[in-house]
Protein backbone atom coordinates (compact mmCIF):
# COMPACT_ATOMS: atom_id res chain seq x y z
CA UNK A 1 0.00 0.00 0.00
CA UNK A 2 2.89 2.34 0.73
CA UNK A 3 4.32 1.65 -2.72
CA UNK A 4 0.97 2.46 -4.33
CA UNK A 5 0.77 5.74 -2.42
CA UNK A 6 4.31 6.58 -3.48
CA UNK A 7 3.44 5.93 -7.15
CA UNK A 8 0.32 8.08 -6.88
CA UNK A 9 2.37 10.81 -5.20
CA UNK A 10 4.99 10.83 -7.95
CA UNK A 11 2.24 10.89 -10.60
CA UNK A 12 0.54 13.86 -8.93
CA UNK A 13 3.81 15.78 -8.72
CA UNK A 14 4.51 14.99 -12.38
CA UNK A 15 1.12 16.30 -13.38
CA UNK A 16 1.65 19.46 -11.35
CA UNK A 17 5.04 19.96 -12.96
CA UNK A 18 3.55 19.45 -16.43
CA UNK A 19 0.78 21.96 -15.64
CA UNK A 20 3.36 24.48 -14.44
CA UNK A 21 5.39 24.00 -17.63
CA UNK A 22 2.27 24.53 -19.71
CA UNK A 23 1.47 27.71 -17.82
CA UNK A 24 5.01 29.03 -18.24
CA UNK A 25 4.98 28.15 -21.94
CA UNK A 26 1.64 29.91 -22.42
CA UNK A 27 2.90 32.94 -20.53
CA UNK A 28 6.05 33.06 -22.66
CA UNK A 29 3.95 32.79 -25.80
CA UNK A 30 1.67 35.55 -24.61
CA UNK A 31 4.64 37.78 -23.88
CA UNK A 32 6.02 37.08 -27.32
CA UNK A 33 2.74 37.89 -29.01
CA UNK A 34 1.67 40.88 -26.90
CA UNK A 35 4.99 42.43 -25.94
CA UNK A 36 7.24 41.84 -28.90
CA UNK A 37 5.14 41.29 -31.98
CA UNK A 38 4.05 44.30 -33.99
CA UNK A 39 0.35 45.01 -33.86
CA UNK A 40 -1.43 44.29 -37.15
CA UNK A 41 -2.93 47.78 -37.05
CA UNK A 42 0.59 49.20 -36.86
CA UNK A 43 1.62 47.29 -39.99
CA UNK A 44 -1.52 48.32 -41.83
CA UNK A 45 -1.12 51.99 -40.84
CA UNK A 46 2.57 52.00 -41.75
CA UNK A 47 1.76 50.62 -45.19
CA UNK A 48 -1.07 53.13 -45.69
CA UNK A 49 1.14 56.01 -44.56
CA UNK A 50 3.82 55.01 -47.03
CA UNK A 51 1.26 55.13 -49.84
CA UNK A 52 -0.22 58.54 -48.86
CA UNK A 53 1.05 62.07 -48.36
CA UNK A 54 0.70 62.07 -44.57
CA UNK A 55 3.56 64.30 -43.31
CA UNK A 56 6.35 62.28 -41.71
CA UNK A 57 9.93 62.84 -40.63
CA UNK A 58 11.30 62.58 -44.17
CA UNK A 59 8.25 64.16 -45.83
CA UNK A 60 7.43 67.27 -43.84
CA UNK A 61 5.14 70.08 -44.95
CA UNK A 62 5.00 73.78 -44.14
CA UNK A 63 2.55 74.73 -41.44
CA UNK A 64 -0.14 77.33 -42.31
CA UNK A 65 0.45 80.89 -41.05
CA UNK A 66 0.55 80.94 -37.28
CA UNK A 67 -2.59 82.29 -35.61
CA UNK A 68 -2.04 84.20 -32.38
CA UNK A 69 -4.02 83.10 -29.33
CA UNK A 70 -3.73 83.46 -25.54
CA UNK A 71 -1.28 83.01 -23.87
CA UNK A 72 1.24 83.62 -26.68
CA UNK A 73 3.92 86.25 -26.10
CA UNK A 74 4.52 88.71 -28.94
CA UNK A 75 7.63 90.79 -29.56
CA UNK A 76 6.56 94.21 -30.84
CA UNK A 77 9.20 96.67 -32.06
CA UNK A 78 8.11 100.22 -32.94
CA UNK A 79 10.20 101.52 -35.83
CA UNK A 80 8.44 104.88 -36.21
CA UNK A 81 7.13 106.41 -32.96
CA UNK A 82 6.51 110.11 -33.64
CA UNK A 83 3.84 112.37 -32.16
CA UNK A 84 1.33 113.64 -34.71
CA UNK A 85 1.23 117.32 -35.61
CA UNK A 86 -2.24 117.72 -34.08
CA UNK A 87 -1.25 116.18 -30.74
CA UNK A 88 -2.18 118.69 -27.99
CA UNK A 89 0.50 119.92 -25.61
CA UNK A 90 0.37 118.80 -21.99
CA UNK A 91 2.12 119.61 -18.74
CA UNK A 92 5.73 118.46 -18.75
CA UNK A 93 6.28 118.90 -22.50
CA UNK A 94 9.35 120.83 -23.58
CA UNK A 95 9.12 123.50 -26.29
CA UNK A 96 11.81 125.27 -28.25
CA UNK A 97 10.60 128.88 -28.53
CA UNK A 98 12.43 131.52 -30.53
CA UNK A 99 11.23 135.06 -31.13
CA UNK A 100 12.53 138.13 -32.93
CA UNK A 101 11.37 141.77 -32.70
CA UNK A 102 11.47 141.57 -28.91
CA UNK A 103 12.32 144.32 -26.46
CA UNK A 104 15.49 146.25 -27.32
CA UNK A 105 18.66 145.34 -25.44
CA UNK A 106 21.01 148.00 -24.03
CA UNK A 107 24.68 147.04 -24.12
CA UNK A 108 25.19 148.61 -20.70
CA UNK A 109 22.50 146.53 -19.03
CA UNK A 110 23.13 143.69 -16.64
CA UNK A 111 23.67 140.33 -18.44
CA UNK A 112 20.73 138.80 -16.58
CA UNK A 113 18.43 141.61 -17.73
CA UNK A 114 19.65 141.08 -21.27
CA UNK A 115 18.70 137.39 -21.03
CA UNK A 116 15.26 138.30 -19.68
CA UNK A 117 14.59 140.35 -22.84
CA UNK A 118 15.49 137.45 -25.17
CA UNK A 119 13.13 134.62 -26.06
CA UNK A 120 15.32 131.84 -27.38
CA UNK A 121 15.56 128.50 -25.59
CA UNK A 122 13.82 125.43 -24.22
CA UNK A 123 10.73 126.11 -22.12
CA UNK A 124 8.75 123.52 -20.16
CA UNK A 125 4.97 123.50 -19.93
CA UNK A 126 4.23 123.96 -16.23
CA UNK A 127 1.61 122.13 -14.19
CA UNK A 128 -0.79 125.07 -14.66
CA UNK A 129 -0.53 124.63 -18.43
CA UNK A 130 1.58 127.73 -19.14
CA UNK A 131 5.10 128.42 -20.40
CA UNK A 132 7.05 131.09 -18.55
CA UNK A 133 8.85 133.42 -20.99
CA UNK A 134 10.55 135.35 -18.21
CA UNK A 135 9.70 138.41 -16.12
CA UNK A 136 9.70 140.74 -19.13
CA UNK A 137 7.07 138.77 -21.07
CA UNK A 138 5.10 136.74 -18.54
CA UNK A 139 3.40 133.37 -19.01
CA UNK A 140 1.25 132.06 -21.83
CA UNK A 141 -1.35 129.28 -21.57
CA UNK A 142 -0.55 126.55 -24.14
CA UNK A 143 -1.79 123.29 -22.59
CA UNK A 144 -4.29 121.56 -24.86
CA UNK A 145 -3.14 123.50 -27.91
CA UNK A 146 -1.32 122.15 -30.94
CA UNK A 147 2.08 123.55 -31.92
CA UNK A 148 0.49 125.78 -34.54
CA UNK A 149 -2.07 127.20 -32.12
CA UNK A 150 0.50 127.60 -29.36
CA UNK A 151 2.67 129.70 -31.70
CA UNK A 152 -0.35 131.90 -32.47
CA UNK A 153 -1.12 132.22 -28.73
CA UNK A 154 2.43 133.31 -27.92
CA UNK A 155 2.45 135.79 -30.85
CA UNK A 156 -0.85 137.27 -29.67
CA UNK A 157 0.43 137.55 -26.10
CA UNK A 158 3.58 139.40 -27.17
CA UNK A 159 1.53 141.84 -29.23
CA UNK A 160 -1.39 142.49 -26.87
CA UNK A 161 0.11 142.00 -23.43
CA UNK A 162 3.73 143.05 -23.94
CA UNK A 163 3.14 145.63 -26.66
CA UNK A 164 5.58 144.38 -29.30
CA UNK A 165 4.88 145.79 -32.75
CA UNK A 166 5.92 143.01 -35.09
CA UNK A 167 7.21 139.94 -33.24
CA UNK A 168 8.04 136.75 -35.12
CA UNK A 169 7.66 133.51 -33.19
CA UNK A 170 8.79 129.94 -33.92
CA UNK A 171 7.71 126.98 -31.75
CA UNK A 172 8.88 123.37 -32.08
CA UNK A 173 9.33 120.17 -30.06
CA UNK A 174 12.90 119.14 -29.18
CA UNK A 175 11.71 115.55 -28.74
CA UNK A 176 9.07 114.28 -31.16
CA UNK A 177 8.87 110.75 -29.72
CA UNK A 178 5.48 109.44 -28.67
CA UNK A 179 4.13 109.45 -25.13
CA UNK A 180 5.45 106.00 -24.29
CA UNK A 181 7.87 103.47 -25.73
CA UNK A 182 5.97 100.23 -26.29
CA UNK A 183 8.72 98.09 -27.81
CA UNK A 184 9.18 94.79 -25.99
CA UNK A 185 7.33 91.64 -24.94
CA UNK A 186 3.54 91.69 -24.97
CA UNK A 187 1.43 88.85 -23.56
CA UNK A 188 -1.79 88.00 -25.37
CA UNK A 189 -4.28 88.29 -22.53
CA UNK A 190 -7.20 85.89 -21.92
CA UNK A 191 -9.57 88.29 -23.70
CA UNK A 192 -7.42 88.10 -26.85
CA UNK A 193 -5.89 91.59 -26.58
CA UNK A 194 -2.38 92.95 -26.12
CA UNK A 195 -1.77 95.97 -23.91
CA UNK A 196 0.04 98.96 -25.43
CA UNK A 197 0.42 101.07 -22.31
CA UNK A 198 -1.17 104.52 -22.47
CA UNK A 199 -2.34 103.77 -26.02
CA UNK A 200 -4.87 101.18 -24.83
CA UNK A 201 -5.18 97.63 -26.13
CA UNK A 202 -5.67 95.87 -29.46
CA UNK A 203 -7.62 92.67 -30.17
CA UNK A 204 -5.31 90.17 -31.92
CA UNK A 205 -6.84 86.76 -31.14
CA UNK A 206 -6.98 84.53 -34.23
CA UNK A 207 -4.87 86.85 -36.40
CA UNK A 208 -1.65 85.93 -38.18
CA UNK A 209 1.43 88.12 -37.79
CA UNK A 210 0.70 90.26 -40.85
CA UNK A 211 -2.82 90.91 -39.61
CA UNK A 212 -1.52 91.72 -36.12
CA UNK A 213 0.88 94.26 -37.62
CA UNK A 214 -1.94 95.98 -39.52
CA UNK A 215 -4.28 96.00 -36.50
CA UNK A 216 -1.66 97.50 -34.16
CA UNK A 217 -0.56 100.13 -36.68
CA UNK A 218 -4.14 101.19 -37.33
CA UNK A 219 -4.71 101.56 -33.59
CA UNK A 220 -1.49 103.52 -33.02
CA UNK A 221 -2.31 105.84 -35.93
CA UNK A 222 -4.69 107.61 -33.54
CA UNK A 223 -1.72 108.61 -31.36
CA UNK A 224 1.32 108.61 -33.67
CA UNK A 225 2.37 110.02 -37.01
CA UNK A 226 2.41 107.14 -39.52
CA UNK A 227 3.40 104.41 -37.02
CA UNK A 228 5.40 101.46 -38.25
CA UNK A 229 6.00 98.29 -36.23
CA UNK A 230 7.52 94.84 -36.48
CA UNK A 231 5.83 91.82 -34.88
CA UNK A 232 7.11 88.34 -34.12
CA UNK A 233 6.16 85.49 -31.79
CA UNK A 234 8.52 85.26 -28.83
CA UNK A 235 6.83 82.32 -27.08
CA UNK A 236 4.51 79.81 -28.78
CA UNK A 237 2.26 79.00 -25.83
CA UNK A 238 -1.19 78.51 -27.36
CA UNK A 239 -0.52 75.53 -29.67
CA UNK A 240 0.24 72.27 -27.91
CA UNK A 241 0.53 68.52 -28.41
CA UNK A 242 -0.91 66.14 -25.81
CA UNK A 243 0.86 62.97 -24.70
CA UNK A 244 -1.54 60.65 -22.88
CA UNK A 245 -0.10 57.58 -21.15
CA UNK A 246 -2.19 54.68 -19.85
CA UNK A 247 -1.26 54.03 -16.23
CA UNK A 248 -2.17 50.32 -16.22
CA UNK A 249 -5.37 50.56 -14.12
CA UNK A 250 -3.85 53.49 -12.20
CA UNK A 251 -5.34 56.36 -14.17
CA UNK A 252 -3.87 58.18 -17.15
CA UNK A 253 -1.23 60.91 -17.24
CA UNK A 254 -1.44 63.88 -19.64
CA UNK A 255 1.52 66.05 -20.60
CA UNK A 256 1.31 69.23 -22.72
CA UNK A 257 4.20 69.72 -25.15
CA UNK A 258 4.51 73.14 -26.86
CA UNK A 259 4.03 73.07 -30.63
CA UNK A 260 6.61 75.01 -32.66
CA UNK A 261 5.87 73.67 -36.14
CA UNK A 262 8.43 70.94 -36.77
CA UNK A 263 7.82 68.23 -34.16
CA UNK A 264 7.52 64.56 -34.99
CA UNK A 265 6.37 61.72 -32.71
CA UNK A 266 9.97 61.04 -31.69
CA UNK A 267 10.58 64.72 -30.95
CA UNK A 268 7.52 64.93 -28.72
CA UNK A 269 8.35 61.71 -26.85
CA UNK A 270 11.91 62.91 -26.24
CA UNK A 271 10.50 65.81 -24.23
CA UNK A 272 8.91 63.38 -21.75
CA UNK A 273 11.93 61.05 -21.58
CA UNK A 274 10.41 58.41 -23.83
CA UNK A 275 8.14 55.53 -22.80
CA UNK A 276 7.49 54.58 -19.19
CA UNK A 277 8.12 51.15 -17.73
CA UNK A 278 4.46 50.18 -18.05
CA UNK A 279 4.05 51.22 -21.69
CA UNK A 280 3.34 48.77 -24.50
CA UNK A 281 5.80 49.51 -27.29
CA UNK A 282 3.57 47.92 -29.90
CA UNK A 283 0.35 49.73 -29.01
CA UNK A 284 0.52 53.50 -29.39
CA UNK A 285 -1.04 55.87 -31.90
CA UNK A 286 -1.58 59.49 -32.91
CA UNK A 287 -5.19 60.72 -32.73
CA UNK A 288 -5.76 63.79 -34.90
CA UNK A 289 -9.01 65.72 -34.28
CA UNK A 290 -11.30 66.61 -37.16
CA UNK A 291 -12.96 69.95 -37.89
CA UNK A 292 -15.28 71.59 -35.38
CA UNK A 293 -18.52 69.67 -35.01
CA UNK A 294 -17.14 66.56 -36.69
CA UNK A 295 -17.23 63.24 -34.87
CA UNK A 296 -14.62 61.73 -37.18
CA UNK A 297 -10.95 61.75 -36.17
CA UNK A 298 -7.82 60.33 -37.77
CA UNK A 299 -6.10 57.53 -35.88
CA UNK A 300 -2.57 56.60 -36.98
CA UNK A 301 -0.70 53.78 -35.25
CA UNK A 302 2.98 54.25 -34.43
CA UNK A 303 5.65 51.57 -34.88
CA UNK A 304 7.84 52.49 -31.93
CA UNK A 305 10.47 49.87 -32.65
CA UNK A 306 10.55 50.94 -36.29
CA UNK A 307 11.15 54.63 -35.60
CA UNK A 308 13.68 54.01 -32.80
CA UNK A 309 15.62 50.80 -33.37
CA UNK A 310 15.27 50.45 -37.14
CA UNK A 311 15.10 54.16 -38.18
CA UNK A 312 12.02 53.46 -40.31
CA UNK A 313 10.36 56.88 -40.47
CA UNK A 314 7.07 55.82 -42.05
CA UNK A 315 5.13 56.21 -38.79
CA UNK A 316 7.23 59.00 -37.31
CA UNK A 317 4.49 61.47 -38.22
CA UNK A 318 4.88 65.22 -38.31
CA UNK A 319 2.58 66.47 -35.57
CA UNK A 320 -0.01 69.23 -35.79
CA UNK A 321 -1.55 71.39 -33.06
CA UNK A 322 -4.04 69.45 -30.98
CA UNK A 323 -2.65 65.99 -31.86
CA UNK A 324 -2.90 63.36 -29.13
CA UNK A 325 -0.23 60.69 -28.73
CA UNK A 326 -1.86 57.85 -26.81
CA UNK A 327 0.27 55.09 -25.25
CA UNK A 328 -1.47 51.95 -24.02
CA UNK A 329 -0.13 50.08 -21.02
CA UNK A 330 1.41 46.64 -21.30
CA UNK A 331 -1.40 44.03 -21.00
CA UNK A 332 0.36 42.03 -18.27
CA UNK A 333 1.02 45.12 -16.19
CA UNK A 334 -2.56 46.22 -16.72
CA UNK A 335 -3.81 42.75 -15.69
CA UNK A 336 -1.63 42.88 -12.60
CA UNK A 337 -3.07 46.26 -11.69
CA UNK A 338 -6.61 45.01 -12.29
CA UNK A 339 -6.08 41.99 -10.04
CA UNK A 340 -4.40 44.14 -7.40
CA UNK A 341 -7.56 46.25 -7.13
CA UNK A 342 -9.31 43.18 -5.69
CA UNK A 343 -6.50 41.36 -3.90
CA UNK A 344 -4.96 44.30 -2.05
CA UNK A 345 -8.15 45.26 -0.16
CA UNK A 346 -8.79 41.60 0.66
CA UNK A 347 -5.24 41.06 1.90
CA UNK A 348 -5.55 44.14 4.09
CA UNK A 349 -8.87 42.88 5.42
CA UNK A 350 -7.43 39.43 6.15
CA UNK A 351 -4.40 41.01 7.80
CA UNK A 352 -6.63 43.05 10.10
CA UNK A 353 -8.67 39.91 10.87
CA UNK A 354 -5.57 37.85 11.69
CA UNK A 355 -4.20 40.67 13.83
CA UNK A 356 -7.50 40.83 15.75
CA UNK A 357 -7.60 37.09 16.25
CA UNK A 358 -4.00 37.08 17.43
CA UNK A 359 -4.69 39.86 19.89
CA UNK A 360 -7.75 38.07 21.30
CA UNK A 361 -5.82 34.79 21.64
CA UNK A 362 -2.99 36.57 23.41
CA UNK A 363 -5.40 38.12 25.90
CA UNK A 364 -7.08 34.74 26.53
CA UNK A 365 -3.74 33.03 26.92
CA UNK A 366 -2.59 35.61 29.42
CA UNK A 367 -5.82 35.28 31.40
CA UNK A 368 -5.67 31.46 31.56
CA UNK A 369 -2.09 31.46 32.82
CA UNK A 370 -2.86 34.02 35.45
CA UNK A 371 -0.74 36.71 33.83
CA UNK A 372 -1.45 40.39 33.81
CA UNK A 373 -2.79 40.67 30.25
CA UNK A 374 -0.39 42.64 28.11
CA UNK A 375 1.87 43.43 31.04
Amino acid sequence: MNETQAVHGRTAWRRRLESLCLILTAAAGYLTISGCAVNSEVRRTAYSAAMTDIPTEMQKVSIPPYRVEPPDILLIEVVNNIRPSNDPLRAGDELVIRASGTLPVDATEDPVEKDFKQVNGVYRVQTDGTVDLGPEYGSVLVEGLTLLKSRAAIDKHLRNEVGLVNPKVAVSLPNVNGKQLISGEHLVRPDGTVALGVYGSVYVNGLNLDEVKIAVEQHLAKFMHQPEIQVDVLAYNSKVIYIVADGAESGESVVRVPFTGNETVLDAMSQVDGLSEVAAKNNMWVARPGPHGSEVAQKMYVDWRGITQDAVTTTNYQLLPGDRIYIKADPLVAADGFIAKFTVPMSRLFGITLLGNGTVNSIKSGTNTGGGGFF
